[in-house]
C-alpha cells in the first residue's frame, strides 16, 4: 500500500494541484469520516492569498458533494435505522426534522452532527436538491468565516508563528 499512497500524496501537495487537494478533503470530510477541511482551505489560502475565492468554491463543491453522499448513504440507509424508532430522542428529532424539512440541511455545516444531519435529511427523504441546495449555502457560508477569520487572526506569516 505505501508504494502508491506516497506518490499520491506528494502529488495532491503540490501547489498546482492544490485546489484539487481542497476539494477531496472536503468531500470526504462532508461524509461520516470524522475529519475537517478548513485546515486544508486555510492552508491552501496562506500560501496562495489570491486563490481566497476559488478555495472556497471548491470546498464548497466538495463539501456539498459529500453531504449529497451523505444524504444518499442516509436515504439508502432507512431499513437500518428504522430500529430506532420509538425511542424519545428520534422522535424529538424527527419533529425537528420534520418541522423545517430540506431547511434543516442549512446546519450541514455544524461540526458533529452537520454530516449526519445530511444522512438523515436522505432517510427521511427530504427531497434532494432543495437538501444540496441548503447544504451549499451553510458550507459556502461556514468556509467563507472560517477562512476569512483565520486570515484575520494569523495574517502572513502568522501560521507559521502559531505551528512553530
Amino acid at each position: 500500500m505505501e508504494t502508491w499512497i506516497l506518490p499520491l500524496l506528494q502529488t495532491l501537495a503540490l501547489p498546482e494541484v492544490g485546489l484539487t487537494t481542497v476539494f477531496v478533503v472536503a468531500l470526504l470530510s462532508a461524509t461520516l469520516l470524522p475529519m475537517g477541511s478548513e485546515p486544508a482551505v486555510f492552508g491552501l489560502v496562506q500560501l496562495n492569498p489570491e486563490l481566497f475565492w476559488p478555495a472556497v468554491l471548491v470546498a464548497t463543491a466538495g463539501n456539498t458533494i459529500g453531504g449529497a453522499i451523505s444524504w444518499a448513504m442516509g436515504y439508502g440507509a432507512h431499513a437500518a435505522l428504522d430500529r430506532a424508532r420509538g425511542s424519545p430522542t428520534h422522535l424529538r428529532a424527527l419533529a425537528w426534522l420534520e418541522r423545517f424539512g430540506p431547511k434543516a440541511c442549512l446546519l450541514s455545516w455544524l461540526p458533529a452532527v452537520g454530516d449526519p444531519l445530511c444522512a438523515v435529511a436522505g432517510w427521511l427523504k427530504f427531497p434532494f436538491w432543495p437538501c444540496v441546495a441548503y447544504m451549499a449555502i451553510g458550507k459556502f457560508g461556514r468556509y467563507v468565516v472560517m477562512t476569512a477569520g483565520l486570515l484575520w487572526l494569523l495574517p502572513g506569516d502568522g501560521l507559521a508563528r502559531w505551528l512553530g
